[in-house]
C-alpha cells in the first residue's frame, strides 16, 4: 500500500510538470476573481437621442455624461474637479478663463482631441439649433492659443461663467462624426455605445482607450421600465442592480440589509407658482395668507413619503448659497384668517389649480394644498393636465392661477433666482422690483462671501413678497442591491458609472 501510495504521488507530480513544459502554469487561486462587471439598471425614460449639444433633456444626459466628457466637471459636494481640462485659470477681471487641456485623450474613433475640437464644439453649442445657445452668448471669443490651450473671453463679466463649462452638454463632440451623433455618439468618455433599442434598452461598454482610471464595469444595460412596480419587482428578484425609487418604495426596502439606499436632497425646487397678474393673487396679503395656510410637513410626507427639506424661497437646501426662510412666513392658519380679511377677502374666494397629471409628486402635493387652503375659506379648483399642455398652456403661455411644479436647477443660484426680475419674461416673476439691483450686483461681485450675502438679501423678499409659495427640496432616491458600490448623486442630471463596482 505504502509503495502504491508513493507510485501515485509520483504520477501526479509527472502531470504536473508535464503542464508546466506546455507553457501552461498552475492556477494560482489568489488570482481567480469572481468579481461581477456587467450592472443593469432600470430607467423610465428613453432619451431624446444621444447628441447632448441638441438637447435639453435630462433622460439624454444620464447617459451621454458616459459617452461624452466636458472641460470641467462637479463633484456631488459642488466642487469644480478637472475633466479634459487638467487646469485652467481665470483672468483678475473675470472676463478671460484659459484652459490647457490633457495631451493624452483620445476619441473613441481612435483620433486625438485637440483644442481645435473645444473650439468646434462651442461654436456648435452657440449656434442657433442648439437648445442652450443662450446661456453662452456672453462668449464673444474663443481664441486657440496652441493645440492644447484655448481662451474664452466672454462680452461682459459673469462671475459663473466657469460653471457653464460642467453641464453636460457642454461635451466635447468631433467635428467629423456630428451628423449620427444623435444615434452613433463618440466621445472621449469612459463608456460607450455598444446598443441602443429604443424604447428598450441601452447597452454601454467599457472604452478600453480611455485616458482616465478604466472602470471595473466592463458592460452597463440600462432597461427602460416605466412602471414603479416592476421596477421594484426587478430589483427584488435580482434582474436589475440599481432602480429609482419613490418615497413609499424606500419605506419597503430600508430594513431589508439586502438592498442599500442611496437618497440625498436633489438640486431642485417644487414651488407653487402663483400668477400675479390675477387680480386676488396680486395682493400680498392674500399670498401671504395662503402661506401660513400651508403646512409643508405634511405635504411632504404625503407626496414624498418624508423624503423632502421644506424651503422658504427658491433655491434648494443643496445649494452652497442655500439662506433658511422657512420662519419668514411660518405655518399659522389664525393668523392666514386675519390676514385674509384685511385683504378684503374674509368669506375666501374661488381660484384654479392646474396640475401635470404625468407627475404624481407634483398632483399629490396640489391635493394637499387644496385641502389645507380650504380650512381658511379658499375654494380650490383643481384642474389636471397632460405634461405638453402644461408646458404650452402654463409655462409658455402663462395662461394658468396656480400651478404647482418643479425646477431643476443650475450650478449657479443666479440661474435660479433671475426669474424673479421685474422684466423677466418667465412665467413667473416680482413685478414690484425689489430683487432687481439685487441680481445686478450678484452678476457683477467677484467676492465670493459678498456674492452669497447678496443671495440671502434676495431669499429674504422672495420669502416675504412671496410671488411663489415655496414647499421642498425633494430627494433623489435610488434602490441598490447591496454589492453595489461607488454610486453617487450629483447636482446636475448626470449618472456617472464609472467609479461603479460590485463588492
Amino acid at each position: 500500500m505504502k509503495k502504491f501510495l508513493i507510485l501515485l504521488m509520483a504520477f501526479i507530480m509527472l502531470l504536473s510538470l508535464s503542464a508546466c513544459s506546455n507553457g501552461e502554469q498552475p492556477t494560482n487561486p489568489s488570482e481567480i476573481s469572481n468579481e461581477k462587471t456587467e450592472l443593469t439598471m432600470g430607467y423610465q425614460t428613453d432619451p431624446e437621442g444621444l447628441d447632448p449639444q441638441r438637447t435639453a433633456a435630462a433622460s439624454t444626459f444620464v447617459v451621454t455624461n458616459n459617452i461624452y466628457d466636458t472641460l470641467i466637471g462637479v463633484t456631488q459636494g459642488w466642487e469644480i474637479t478637472p475633466r479634459l481640462a487638467e487646469k485652467w485659470d481665470i483672468s483678475e477681471d473675470g472676463m478671460e478663463v484659459t484652459f490647457k487641456i490633457r495631451e493624452d485623450v483620445f476619441f473613441q474613433n481612435g483620433r486625438q482631441l485637440k483644442s481645435s475640437d473645444v473650439e468646434f464644439s462651442f461654436n456648435r453649442l452657440k449656434d442657433e439649433e442648439s437648445p442652450k445657445a443662450r446661456d453662452y452668448a456672453n462668449i464673444k471669443k474663443i481664441e486657440i492659443i496652441d493645440d492644447y490651450n484655448i481662451k474664452f473671453v466672454t462680452e461682459k463679466l459673469d462671475v459663473e461663467l466657469l460653471k457653464n463649462f460642467a453641464y453636460p452638454w457642454a461635451a466635447i463632440v468631433p467635428e467629423e462624426e456630428v451628423a449620427n451623433l444623435k444615434t452613433k455618439p463618440v466621445g472621449t468618455g469612459a463608456f460607450e455605445l455598444k446598443e441602443w433599442v429604443p424604447q428598450q434598452h441601452i447597452i454601454l461598454e467599457r472604452n478600453e482607450n480611455y485616458y482616465g482610471i478604466k472602470p471595473k464595469l466592463e458592460t452597463v444595460k440600462l432597461e427602460l421600465i416605466p412602471d414603479a412596480t416592476s421596477l421594484m419587482a426587478g430589483l427584488q428578484v435580482g434582474d436589475l442592480d440599481i432602480i429609482p425609487l419613490t418615497g413609499d418604495q424606500v419605506k419597503t426596502l430600508k430594513d431589508n440589509t439586502d438592498y442599500s439606499i442611496l437618497a440625498q436632497p436633489m438640486n431642485a425646487v417644487q414651488i407653487m407658482s402663483l400668477n400675479t397678474d390675477n387680480k386676488i393673487l396680486s395682493n400680498e396679503k392674500v399670498r401671504q395668507a395662503m402661506s401660513m395656510a400651508i403646512n409643508k410637513d405634511e405635504i411632504i410626507e404625503a407626496s414624498s413619503f418624508g423624503y423632502g427639506d421644506k424651503i422658504g424661497s427658491h433655491l434648494p437646501t443643496t445649494s452652497p448659497d442655500y439662506y433658511d426662510t422657512n420662519d419668514v412666513m411660518e405655518y399659522n392658519p389664525e393668523r392666514a384668517k386675519e390676514l385674509l380679511k384685511e385683504a378684503g377677502y374674509e368669506n375666501g374666494f374661488d381660484i384654479k389649480l392646474t396640475l401635470p397629471k404625468n407627475y404624481q409628486i407634483h398632483v399629490d402635493a396640489g391635493q394637499v394644498i387644496a385641502d389645507q387652503l380650504s380650512k381658511i375659506g379658499i375654494r380650490v379648483n383643481i384642474e389636471l393636465v397632460e405634461w405638453g399642455t402644461w408646458v404650452s398652456e402654463v409655462y409658455s403661455g402663462k395662461k394658468f392661477e396656480m400651478t404647482v411644479v418643479g425646477h431643476t436647477g443650475r450650478l449657479d443660484s443666479y440661474a435660479f433666482l433671475s426669474r424673479y426680475k421685474s422684466d423677466s419674461e418667465d412665467y413667473i416673476s416680482l413685478k414690484t422690483g425689489e430683487v432687481d439691483e439685487l441680481l445686478n450686483k450678484a452678476l457683477q461681485e467677484l467676492d465670493g462671501d459678498k456674492r452669497k450675502d447678496i443671495y440671502k438679501q434676495i431669499q429674504i423678499v422672495l420669502a416675504s413678497k412671496l410671488p411663489a409659495i415655496y414647499v421642498q427640496t425633494p430627494y433623489t432616491m435610488l434602490g441598490m442591491q447591496n454589492n453595489v458600490k461607488g454610486m453617487n448623486i450629483f447636482p446636475i442630471d448626470i449618472y456617472d458609472f464609472k467609479d461603479v463596482y460590485f463588492e
